[in-house]
């Protein structure tokens, strides 16, 4: 059974794991996405419906998101290699790294309260493709009648909060219960409103999950960090 969107929005603060919120035009060309260095500027493409998916991937309306939250190709000063995701959190953005001082920013959104933030390096241990999401313990002993039934997870859909894509954060060997992912939710983009994890709009996630691959580098920035130009 999905669940139903504006229900999370009127529900508790989830916790890492959790990563949802406390509450006719072509899609993107494979020339822009072959590219890492570069991103056509094209929003009604880029932010199209998804052919070809087992579910359906609906257009993003682009007068729900800020200007500034939409992907583009930007200058970025930081020390970390190319192929490194940088997430600063304070910014709203996400940049995967490029070769000669350029990053791909990505709009996210974040978790409401300073707290449900993980900070510092992690490894993409694992990539999937319509993941399954499912409550943490705290979630379901907290509200065991909204989240009991979801105890043995929700499968991948149209309806999971966690959308097409999720790339899933380790430590050390360990998961961090920390995931960037897609969201039902595109009109949070730019905001603080999960439990800790990081949300994309769902094609924007699904063109970074093809940039990655397993064993890419993430580095969350606490305070200071890279520079966009």
């Amino acid at each position: 059974m999905p669940l139903d969107r504006r229900s999370l929005l009127l529900g508790s603060p989830f916790l890492l794991s959790g990563c949802v919120t406390s509450p006719a035009t072509q899609r993107p060309s494979q020339a822009a996405i072959s590219r890492p260095d570069m991103v056509e500027a094209d929003y009604a493409s880029i932010y199209a419906a998804v052919d070809g998916e087992p579910f359906p991937v609906p257009a993003i309306d682009l007068q729900e998101i800020e200007p500034e939250f939409l992907r583009r190709a930007v200058g970025y000063r930081t020390a970390e290699r190319p192929g490194t995701v940088v997430v600063d959190p304070g910014e709203r953005y996400a940049y995967l790294v490029g070769e000669g001082g350029r990053a791909i920013r990505y709009g996210i959104g974040v978790g409401k309260e300073e707290g449900f933030n993980f900070r510092g390096a992690a490894t993409i241990a694992r990539k999937a493709q319509w993941p399954r999401w499912t409550p943490t313990p705290d979630m379901i002993r907290r509200e065991p009648q909204r989240y009991g039934r979801y105890a043995g997870g929700l499968a991948g859909g149209a309806g999971n909060p966690l959308g097409p894509r999720a790339l899933y954060l380790y430590r050390d060997g360990r998961d961090t219960l920390y995931r960037l992912h897609g969201t039902v939710e595109p009109w949070t983009i730019g905001t603080m409103v999960s439990s800790g994890c990081i949300r994309l709009l769902n094609q924007d996630i699904m063109d970074l999950y093809r940039r990655v691959p397993v064993g890419s580098r993430v580095v969350v920035l606490g305070s200071g960090g890279g520079t966009a130009v």
